[in-house]
């Protein structure tokens, strides 16, 4: 049985010079739609991405927060580690931030609660929103925290002061040279969910 083969169709050679730029202008805006579509579904899949990086990594100190991790931590009392306490207010908050206590030593596995202060010092409602950062970036990945602040906006009436408290744990699991690490927080202004 014989098969038949199909022409192939070609780009006839008898074209004129601008009928060949109108076929590569065509060729070219249809590579530039397709990166275009791309880097849109790129870009709507990048925030999603980012936080299954940084709950896995603990980077940007996302970290994972479950009961699971509590219930396997146990306490190594052979070593300490101090966790010290920064705090930063962006401009246009209008609040006073600060932890209670700068520093807290601890042994890994050990459960703490450390307090944060914020004040508005404006006449207005401001809502704000922590972010965290710990140093250095091996440590953030073992910081496991249970409660915090950070977890969900802050709205603070005018004058109000309120205490926030933050639950967490050292993994036993930080590699046995880091001994101190640092835990930062920057609140930033944002929009009220009821506006």
């Amino acid at each position: 049985m014989a098969l038949i083969e199909e022409p192939k169709v070609e780009a006839p050679q008898n074209l004129t010079a601008k009928e060949q730029l109108d076929l590569k202008n065509k060729k070219l805006v249809r590579k530039l739609l397709w990166l275009v579509v791309g880097s849109l579904l790129f870009a709507f899949a990048l925030v999603p991405l980012y936080d299954v990086l940084c709950s896995l990594t603990g980077l940007n100190g996302k970290t994972q927060n479950t009961a699971a991790l509590v219930a396997k931590a146990k306490v190594d009392n052979t070593r300490w580690v101090t966790v010290q306490f920064t705090s930063s207010v962006m401009p246009g908050l209008g609040w006073n931030f600060y932890p209670k206590q700068t520093s807290i030593r601890l042994h890994p596995g050990q459960i703490e609660t450390v307090l944060f202060v914020a004040k508005n010092i404006t006449n207005e409602v401001v809502v704000g929103q922590a972010v965290p950062s710990i140093t250095p970036g091996i440590a953030a990945a073992n910081l496991k925290k249970i409660e915090c602040f950070c977890f969900v906006r802050q709205s603070l009436k005018p004058g109000e002061e309120k205490e926030m408290p933050l639950r967490f744990f050292v993994s036993p699991e930080l590699p046995k040279d880091v001994s101190d690490m640092t835990l930062s927080y920057s609140f930033f202004p944002a929009v009220s969910q009821s506006k």
